[in-house]
């Protein structure tokens, strides 16, 4: 049976000598753009490809698209056939941190239409700290056969968002700190605040204090507070750059509540444009 969302650390060292399984590595700092990669040759997983933010799970930044925009699903489609994915492939994605930037990669499959793919639950510390093995070795796979299929998961424009902000049946959810999310600090992008309409809820309260993902029960309460009444189908999520919002899909999809859509610019694209309203404080 396909794994869709999280896998635990046991269970993915019981199975790493699968023939098919493929495990990527996503440590990235956006204060430091090679301190991933650098990282991942010191020490990864055995077998583990090592997948740039950047490079391999965003295009280039233009003046009016978000940091973050998506890559071209034929670039990404083929980038998986040569790191040796095939269309049955067991996915496995993992970071040092939280798992926002492994839940990228793990949205960016699902876009994909690829069914078996999740997100290593606790990421690479909890893998050290059961003492599972680590190598030094640069992976390299016979190219997959990977086909790209109907999208599981679906991407949002700005106009989308547009029509959503008064819609009173839609409901935006901004995953930011409630910090950036108020307008009181935005130490990346030039405007400070919200969406107006979008409802605060920091994507790290869908984690416990080891970086761990809450169990689904109280995911789904947590987030059913925030969507209001409003089902997870006609719900958009964001944050910065588009990054950060697909750990919360993530979350979405572990607490039972699928069919959410990613605002792929987020916050970078919507105020790049200062004819898009902007709102601060704690009001939606």
């Amino acid at each position: 049976m396909p794994t869709r969302t999280l896998i635990e650390a046991e269970e993915l060292a019981r199975r790493l000598g699968e023939p098919k399984l493929r495990i990527f590595d996503c440590r990235f700092d956006l204060a430091r753009p090679d301190s991933g990669r650098r990282r991942y040759e010191d020490e990864h997983l055995p077998g583990a490809i090592y997948a740039d933010l950047n490079r391999d799970l965003a295009a280039p930044p233009t003046g009016a698209s978000g940091r973050h925009p998506l890559p071209p699903r034929a670039q990404l489609e083929a980038r998986m056939r040569a790191w040796g994915v095939h269309g049955d492939s067991p996915v496995v994605a993992y970071d040092d941190g939280n798992g926002m930037y492994a839940a990228r990669l793990w949205w960016l499959l699902r876009w994909l239409g690829h069914e078996d793919v999740a997100v290593l639950d606790g990421g690479l510390r909890r893998w050290e700290q059961l003492g599972l093995p680590l190598d030094d070795a640069d992976a390299v796979h016979p190219p997959g056969d990977f086909v790209a299929r109907p999208a599981r998961m679906s991407p949002v424009d700005a106009d989308a968002v547009l029509a959503a902000m008064d819609d009173p049946s839609a409901r935006i959810v901004d995953v930011r700190a409630p910090e950036r999310y108020r307008g009181e600090v935005e130490p990346i992008d030039p405007v400070a605040g919200h969406v107006p309409g979008a409802r605060n809820h920091p994507y790290t309260t869908s984690l416990d204090a080891g970086n761990r993902f809450l169990p689904s029960a109280a995911l789904r309460a947590a987030l059913e507070a925030s969507l209001d009444g409003v089902p997870a189908q006609r719900t958009i999520v964001m944050c910065g750059s588009g990054v950060t919002a697909c750990h919360t899909l993530l979350a979405l999809e572990h607490a039972g509540l699928p069919g959410a859509r990613l605002y792929a610019g987020s916050w970078s694209e919507w105020c790049s444009d200062p004819a898009r309203p902007v709102r601060t404080g704690d009001a939606p």
